[in-house]
This record gives structure tokens, C-alpha cells and sequence, in this order.
């Protein structure tokens, strides 16, 4: 038996996206030790992914932290891994094989750089789909990828019952009308018109709710839709996550939650300015689709109304 290490970090998206290739990995080492290295919001989620033995806390603090550095990579080493997927891609998963296998090929340490294609420079190939860009890699490491392209996030979701009782929720509809901060064109600015389009226009009667995170508690106050929380508190991943898969359908900004709802199996869409495209994000699946535009302060209420009717 031997242990095998997958790297990812986050974020949210990023790890509702990569369990195919997870799995995949998982399924490839067959009798192996499955480690998994990741950042602290994720840490506790990916305990409960069956294709994992073990979880490696990585705090990631600074690189000059030459302390911390050094007790991290000597945690590794103790492993003795006799192979890495790389499924982050990052500076700092580079920098890491630089400290631990400077000289390693795809077969020891899988990544976008030691598995990219012949002629194609890493900025070229970080313009594919991120799933394509997952099977790519295991594919050149060896690995049939039988799951990759279709991740399945649905072991992550925990008994919300109690809540779901309190809320009194039966069908519903789930709006996630955040985004980061820093990247306000990301955010659609009409839902308020779309809840009340919803209430006047639907022939079933949907109760229509928003989950805030933890930094949008008091945003969510602006939205005329019912706030899900747990006493007083963010739901946590796994709650959040079957609050989706319950839900009769999804609409939100290119947020998190959105890839989730993907890789849940929800009904659903995600709304797509000229920040990335859907394609690039891999967020499409059967039940979930996504409305590009240009510029979202002019997508009108009635074509995302329609859409929704149209999928639910």
C-alpha cells in the first residue's frame, strides 16, 4: 500500500468542481492511502469525501515563513508519497515541488506543468475548461477518467431537516445575488424585480429564499426574500449544499454556490458577465445553464424569468 497525495486548496467552486477528478485518482489507486492537502474552510468538508483517507491542514502562511515552511513540507515528507496530483495549479503548488521534487516528471508529481501538451504554452492551455484542463492532466498521468468531467458534489451535504422544518420550506427557490467585493461585475442588480415577477407570475406558489455567508448577513437584509440561517449563523458547506440539492430551482450570480449547484445535480442558473465565460468555468451541466452577456446591469428581468420558467 502507498500513500498518494492530491493537492487543492479552494475555493469553494474550485472544490465542487474538482471531486470528479477526485474520485477518479481515488479509484485509479485503488488499496492506496488517499491524502488530501487543503486550506482550513475546506478541511473539515473533505473528512466526510469517501475517496479520502486523510486530510493535510495547509494554513498557507507567507512563503518567507521559513518556521511554518519547514514544519509543513517535514509533515509531508512523512508520508514518503509516491505520487502528488496537483489538481490546484498554482505559484505556490509549484513552489512546493520545487522544495519537494525539484526534478520530478508526470510520474511522480502530476500537474498542469509536468503534464502539459507538447508546444502549448501553460497561459494557452489555462484557456480550455477547468474539467478539461483536470482530464487532461489524469489522462497524461494515466488515470481513465471516468468521472472527471462529470463531478458528483452530492456527499457533501449533511440532514437539514430541523431546518428546513423551522423555515417551513417545501418548494423553494434559492437566489445567491453575492459576489466578492472586489469584483462587483459580477453581481446581477435586479433580483428584488425578479422575487416579485416570481410571486405575480408563477403558477405554483415557490417560497423564494437567500442564504448569505458569513460576510453577507447584513447585505441580505436588502433582499426582499426569506434568509436562511442556522440560529443566528451562515449555514455551514454541507448544510448550504443540501439546501441546493432540495431546492426546486437555483439562480445566482458566478458565485461559489452556482458550481455547486452544478455538480448537485440542481435545476438552475447562473448569470455570466464579461468577467469569464460559462465554457471556461465548466459550470453547465444537464439540469443547470447559465445566461452570458455583456454587461449584467442590462439583462432584463423578463429573459431570466423566462429562463427560469423554461428549465423548472
Amino acid at each position: 500500500m502507498s500513500n498518494i497525495l492530491i493537492i487543492k486548496h479552494g475555493s469553494l467552486g474550485d472544490i465542487a468542481q474538482a471531486c470528479g477528478a477526485i474520485q477518479d485518482i481515488s479509484e485509479h489507486h485503488k488499496g492506496d492511502e488517499i491524502h488530501l492537502l487543503t486550506t482550513k474552510p475546506y478541511s473539515e468538508l473533505f473528512k466526510k469525501n469517501p475517496h479520502i483517507s486523510n486530510v493535510i491542514l495547509d494554513k498557507r502562511l507567507s512563503k518567507l515563513n521559513l518556521i511554518y515552511l519547514y514544519s509543513l513540507m517535514k509533515n509531508i515528507k512523512k508520508f514518503n508519497f509516491s505520487k502528488i496530483y496537483d489538481l490546484q495549479n498554482s505559484s505556490r503548488t509549484a513552489f512546493y515541488k520545487k522544495i519537494l521534487f525539484p526534478k520530478a516528471t508526470k510520474v511522480i508529481w502530476s500537474s498542469t506543468e509536468t503534464t502539459l501538451p507538447e508546444g502549448t504554452t501553460k497561459k494557452d492551455f489555462d484557456k480550455d475548461s477547468v474539467l478539461l484542463r483536470f482530464d487532461h492532466q489524469l489522462k497524461s498521468s494515466g488515470i481513465k477518467t471516468n468521472h472527471t468531467l462529470s463531478p458528483d458534489f452530492s456527499w457533501s451535504t449533511s440532514d437539514i431537516s430541523q431546518i428546513k422544518k423551522y423555515y417551513e420550506l417545501d418548494k423553494y427557490i434559492v437566489l445567491f445575488p453575492f459576489c466578492s467585493p472586489h469584483l462587483p461585475s459580477k453581481k446581477w442588480p435586479y433580483y428584488n424585480d425578479l422575487i416579485s415577477m416570481i410571486s405575480e407570475k408563477s403558477q405554483i406558489k415557490y417560497k423564494v429564499v437567500i442564504a448569505p455567508g458569513p460576510g453577507e448577513i447584513k447585505e441580505a437584509s436588502n433582499i426582499n426574500a426569506l434568509c436562511i440561517l442556522d440560529n443566528d449563523k451562515s449555514l455551514d458547506i454541507s448544510q448550504l449544499s443540501a439546501l441546493i440539492k432540495d431546492s426546486s430551482f437555483v439562480i445566482s450570480n458566478d458565485t461559489g454556490p452556482a458550481h455547486m449547484s452544478a455538480h448537485l445535480g440542481a435545476k438552475g442558473i447562473a448569470l455570466f458577465g464579461s468577467h469569464t465565460t460559462a465554457k471556461k468555468v465548466s459550470v453547465e451541466r444537464e439540469n443547470f445553464k447559465a445566461i452570458q452577456v455583456d454587461d449584467l446591469s442590462k439583462l432584463s428581468i423578463e429573459k431570466v424569468f423566462d429562463r427560469l420558467k423554461s428549465i423548472l
